[in-house]
């Protein structure tokens, strides 16, 4: 008699644990290796592809990407906006970049937070160097303020602009102040004066903060008219402003998008994406390991110039932040002459400030 049947049980096969083991361990690798060794694999082509297309346009590239993304276990699609995360690794991204490199940001966002915004935009106006911002799709609210610090700026066949008038509790401070300028001060609520009072001082601070950024781009009187207009709530927040109502305005714009750059927001699917802010990286052992595989065939990477060979060196965000960056090569490999090689911080604006 065997022991499964002495003790009134049911002897199992062999091979019954193995089984299990070799289920659950495929379980496993599917829903989480497998995705991981993804998200490397992509990430070294987007590595690749950013450090050729530098090295040819011998520029730092900084791309602001936000899409739709999955978001934890069950992956439920969210929209990224411009938060603090950004921020950090953009700012860091600026201040390595030498003095005299041109800075090309690439833009695709909805907008987001004024803090964040405004710190990324003073950022690229402090920058001594050539700056321009180029916008595939769309960059509004949020993502026109920065763009206001570059010194051109490049949309595709009809991306757009937006306006930068502050929102208050998700409504437009200009219609909250309106409120208290049309109706009798004995009907109005002392909340909704409040509002009208933070949204009178928004309106100032932005159109103050647009006015600075402009500054040395376009003159005095068009950068007061070009401010006021984006910051009055004269339209809607969502109002689309195409290229050639952005030079109506006083913008300096046009739709001469280099093909290397529209090329690069194909690195950044819907739905897929898991960086917002990417410039080229040191290559890792988990890089070396894993990412070097050739860029997507759709995006031919441009060729580097004859005989150059650069490698680069760069900048990672620390461990934990949502915002992956790849950042700058070495500066000394741009071959910008004698003297242009140095790494050195970006020079203090005039009047003080950085």
């Amino acid at each position: 008699m065997v022991l499964g049947e002495a003790c009134g049980g049911k002897a199992g096969y062999p091979g019954e644990d193995m089984e299990s083991i070799f289920i659950w361990g495929l379980f496993f690798v599917v829903l989480f290796v497998l995705p991981i060794l993804a998200r490397r694999q992509r990430r070294a082509a987007i590595e690749t592809v950013f450090a050729r297309t530098q090295r040819a346009r011998k520029s730092r590239i900084i791309a602001i990407v936000h899409r739709q993304e999955p978001m934890g276990l069950l992956g439920i699609p969210q929209l990224r906006y411009i938060d603090l995360n950004d921020a950090e690794d953009v700012l860091n991204a600026i201040r390595s970049t030498p003095a005299g490199t041109p800075l090309e940001i690439i833009l695709h966002t909805p907008g987001g937070l004024v803090l964040p915004a405004l710190q990324i935009a003073r950022a690229i106006k402090a920058h001594a160097g050539p700056k321009t911002v180029f916008v595939p799709h769309y960059a509004m609210s949020g993502g026109t303020l920065i763009a206001l610090a570059a010194d051109n700026i490049i949309l595709n066949d009809h991306a757009v602009l937006g306006p930068i008038d502050p929102q208050i509790g998700g409504l437009p401070a200009a219609s909250i102040a309106h409120v208290t300028e049309t109706k009798s001060p004995d009907t109005i609520e002392d909340f909704t004066w409040v509002l009208a009072d933070v949204a009178r001082k928004a309106q100032q601070q932005l159109e103050r903060a647009a006015k600075d950024l402009l500054s040395g781009t376009v003159s005095p009187n068009a950068a007061h008219a070009i401010a006021e207009e984006l910051s009055s709530g004269r339209w809607t927040h969502d109002y689309p402003i195409d290229a050639a109502e952005a030079r109506e305005i006083g913008l300096h714009t046009s739709t001469e998008m280099p093909e290397e750059i529209a090329a690069l927001m194909e690195l950044f699917p819907d739905k897929l994406s898991k960086q917002s802010v990417s410039y080229t990286q040191e290559p890792t052992l988990l890089t070396r390991l894993f990412g070097r595989r050739r860029p997507p065939q759709a995006l031919p990477p441009p060729p580097a110039p004859e005989g150059m060979r650069i490698p680069f060196h760069g900048f990672a965000p620390g461990p934990g932040a949502r915002s992956f960056s790849y950042g700058p090569w070495n500066p000394r490999d741009l071959n910008l002459g004698p003297g242009r090689g140095e790494v050195r911080p970006s020079a203090p604006r005039q009047d003080g400030r950085r």
